[in-house]
Parts: C-alpha cells; structure tokens; sequence
C-alpha cells in the first residue's frame, strides 16, 4: 500500500510537468511560425543575431531564437527565415539549392535505344562517348587513351536528340541530372553560377551520374563587348560552366551531354576538344529513317487493311521524328472519337494536315517574336 501511494503521488507531480512541457513546446512552434523564407546564413554576430543574404541581394541583420543551436551556424549555409519578423528559426540540412535537387531524375526514363529509329550511328557514338565509360571503364585504361568528358547533340528540332539522352540514361545505372540553359539564368548578380557549381557538386556527390543541359545555346552564345547587366550575368554563368568543364578529372564518373538546334550560334571556347570531345550530329529524317520511325510508332496500334504509309514516308514534307510520333497520336484519338478500334487512312491524312498547321503556325509565331 505504502508503494501503491508514493507511485500515485509521483504519478501527480509528473502530470502537472507534462503539461508545462507540451505548454512550451506550443510557445516554440508560435515563436518559429511558418518559415517562408530561405537565406544564406553571411555572419554570426554573436549568440542572438546575424547577418543573412536574402535572394542572393539584400542583406538583413536579423535575431537568432533560443530554440536554435547556434553552434551549428556556420558562414555560407541556408537557414530558414520567420515569415514577419525574418528571425532565424531553422536550418536547412542540406546547403544544395532547392532547383537544382529538382533537376535530380529518380524517375528511371522509359526510353530505350530500341525506340530510336534511324539512328543506329549516333547510338553508336554515344555509347562510346557516355556509357562505356561509366559500364567498362577498364577498357579505356587498358587502350591508354582517356575517356571523353562530354558530348554536345546537335540537330533540327525534334530529330531525337533529348530522346536519345533519355535512352543513355536508362542503359546506365548513373544518376541522370537534366537541366534546360534558360532555367540557369537567375535575376540576381552570381545566382546562375551558383547554380553551375552546385550542380557539378551534387553529380559529384552521386558518382557515377550525367548532366544533361538541354537547350545550352541559351547560356552558351558567342562573347560579345556587353554594357547590359543581363548579358554579363549569362557570360558569367557560361564562363563558371567552363571552369567546371576544366576542373572535373577526366577520370571521374561524370559525364557531360549539350543538345542545341543552333551549335553555329555556340562560343567556340564551350565545345574546343577537351571540354566537349564529340560532336554528334542529327541530320533530318531521310526515306529510311522515317520509315523507321513510322514502324516504332505503329507496332502497338490497330491498323485498318487500307492502311499504306508509304505516302506519308516518301512525302515531302519535311516530317522530322517528333512529327511522325504526332502523326501516330493524332490518328489514334481521331479513331477512338469516332467510336472506331482500328485506325484508317483517313485518320493519318487528318492527323498528318494537323500537325503540319501547327507546326507552320508555331514557325511563325517564332519568326514575328
């Protein structure tokens, strides 16, 4: 009895104690409210403020909480701000920026180099160039040459170039980083630079791993004398790009795929030999490779006895891969709209009239732009 006692009153004194501490707890949660804000920690000041850079421009001398562990702190490091006040309430764990860990794929790609058609000598190429370096690097130590660093696709819109990546990127079993060029410029001096090393960083990090840039163009024209603020801002991001380019050893599992519809338009420093070592060219779909396309597209489909593509192969038209897989589309829902389960003639003359007024009507659009 006499234990039964001291047990229930130990019990009551703990329960008040439980109280406060949850009181408490909910005092801290209002204290660190919504943190809406990501800063980069400048300085320290001492154990209740400091200095923090917010979008990459304005500074703010701001508090530090009690709840923070100020030991942690540490110069160049994201921490979290309090949506009013811009106190710090939390620290980000991993300093690698929001947009670039969006650029990490952990989706395995779908593509293969089966579903490729008529490119049977760029696949060849960029399995020399890409994916025996990172599967088989033993045999380029045993040949003594060096493995390549990168490779820039180039070509007319819709010739395969970004389906041709994806296909290496699901050969191999490396981390597939994919960017576009506009998405590395930032509206804030030293951002797309920022972003480049970064970038670098985190393929370092997931070794083996490819950094697709698609659309590189955008960042990688020729230099030109610049007053505007933007212009050097982009030559800035280009020239961090080829100090990356430079720095990584020739050795390391990074690889590097450029793709661009305009390589005329390219500063010839980006893609010299020993930055990018191949340049892989994606000409326009001639008879036998739209053949080939037309066969991929189709296998799967229910196609009526009339059917002869032959017309659309032969046509002049100037049909690249990225139409023809339209075409196909196309024609498939004109069928299931008219309740029909195999696709006719018809549906492919309609379809093709289709795809080419849009792509005529976009030509334009980009021509008046």
């Amino acid at each position: 009895m006499m234990l039964e006692e001291e047990f229930l009153l130990k019990k009551d004194l703990i329960r008040p104690r439980s109280k406060l501490i949850e009181r408490r707890r909910e005092q801290v949660e209002i204290l660190r409210g919504l943190p809406m804000h990501v800063a980069d920690l400048e300085e320290v000041i001492d154990d209740t403020h400091g200095i923090v850079r917010l979008d990459g421009y304005t500074e703010f001398y701001v508090g530090i909480p009690s709840f923070v562990d100020r030991y942690q702190l540490e110069p160049g490091m994201n921490v979290l701000l309090h949506y009013k006040s811009y106190a710090i309430v939390g620290i980000l764990e991993d300093d690698i920026d929001i947009l670039v860990s969006t650029m990490k794929v952990d989706k395995e790609s779908l593509e293969t180099y089966v579903d490729i058609g008529g490119l049977e000598e760029q696949i060849q190429e960029i399995k020399e160039v890409i994916e025996l370096p990172l599967t088989h690097p033993e045999l380029y130590d045993d040949m003594g040459v060096k493995p390549p660093k990168g490779v820039i696709l180039y070509g007319p819109p819709g010739s395969g170039k970004t389906l041709l990546a994806r296909a290496v990127a699901n050969s191999t079993t490396a981390t597939f980083l994919r960017v576009v060029g506009s998405e590395l410029i930032q509206k804030y001096s030293g951002e797309g630079p920022k972003l480049i090393r970064e970038l670098f960083k985190v393929a370092n990090d997931n070794a083996p791993s490819i950094i697709f840039i698609d659309e590189i163009d955008a960042i990688g024209t020729k230099r030109y004398a610049s007053h505007s603020g933007g212009e050097k801002e982009i030559q800035r991001t280009m020239l961090e790009l080829l100090n990356q380019l430079d720095g990584f050893d020739v050795r390391a599992d990074v690889k590097v795929i450029l793709a661009t519809n305009r390589i005329e338009t390219l500063d010839p420093a980006l893609i010299r030999p020993g930055r990018i070592d191949r340049k892989i060219e994606f000409p326009a779909s001639n008879v036998k490779t739209k053949r080939r396309i037309f066969q991929i597209h189709t296998r799967r489909m229910s196609l009526s006895d009339d059917v002869s593509l032959e017309e659309f192969i032969t046509s002049k038209d100037g049909l690249s891969g990225a139409d023809i897989r339209g075409i196909c589309t196309e024609a498939g829902l004109l069928a299931l709209r008219r309740r029909r389960m195999k696709v006719n003639m018809n549906d492919f003359r309609e379809a093709k009239k289709k795809i080419l007024c849009r792509k005529k009507k976009s030509t334009q659009d980009e021509l008046y732009s």
